[in-house]
């Protein structure tokens, strides 16, 4: 009987060891459950953006790279504006020198007002000035052909007088010719003066071209056979050095 009871109290005891050794294997387990479980959601929670440090960085790297790429856009617009500003001011700038512009013509009787006045250096001279009355550019060719009264020969040109470029007028500017009424030679071969004629001379310097000027000569004018002009020149003092 006292066998018995220890057999069962052994087996009793047994019973409950292996209770135990399951309940703890089954608390084991369900805790390594919850552990595996757990861990991905924490790195998920770590990984999450929009909280802490790590969202405030990635948005403050996302409007910087939002600025840079508006950058080009900006500038873009703005040499678009300047290119058509420019465009635009080429454009007037075309325009006002095309309608300013106005091509030269050869000076005659017609465009200028040709006056002819007695100078007292170089004694026995006369001076002529041409004066650009028209509205475009003139040249004043060569020289001057003078007729005075009647006479059937043309006037001698000084050829040393040739200026180093053609004289051109713009309206109101002037060109001047000198004249040199008679030579040494001339003695008392000297003939009483009323009239002048003035003709221009084109490009070519064969003969006259357009209208001639018509004028009086200054009272008491006597001119000789070996008296000169001179070529055309932009200033008094050139003309009047002959």
């Amino acid at each position: 009987m006292r066998n018995h009871i220890r057999t069962t109290a052994l087996a009793a005891t047994a019973l409950l060891a292996a209770l135990s050794l399951t309940a703890c294997g089954g608390n084991d387990s369900a805790n390594d459950g919850k552990a595996g479980a757990a861990a991905p959601a924490a790195n998920a929670t770590a990984t999450t953006p929009g909280t802490g440090k790590d969202a405030k960085d990635a948005k403050d790297a996302e409007e910087t790279d939002s600025g840079t790429a508006q950058a080009p856009a900006e500038n873009a617009s703005t040499t678009s504006k300047s290119s058509a500003d420019g465009s635009r001011s080429g454009k007037s700038s075309a325009g006002s020198t095309g309608s300013g512009s106005k091509s030269p013509v050869t000076c005659t009787g017609s465009n200028t007002k040709v006056t002819v006045t007695k100078v007292s250096r170089p004694i026995n001279h006369l001076l002529l000035t041409a004066t650009n009355t028209g509205s475009r550019p003139c040249y004043a060719y060569h020289a001057p052909a003078l007729r005075f009264d009647d006479a059937q020969a043309a006037f001698p040109v000084l050829r040393d007088s040739i200026p180093q470029a053609v004289v051109a007028l713009e309206p109101g500017q002037s060109a001047y010719a000198s004249i040199g009424l008679f030579g040494e030679s001339d003695g008392q071969d000297l003939h009483k003066g009323t009239n002048l004629t003035v003709y221009f001379t084109g490009k070519a310097d064969q003969g006259s071209t357009g209208a001639p000027a018509e004028l009086k000569l200054p009272a008491g004018t006597s001119w000789g056979d070996n008296g000169f002009v001179t070529y055309w020149q932009s200033e008094m003092d050139n003309a009047l050095m002959y």
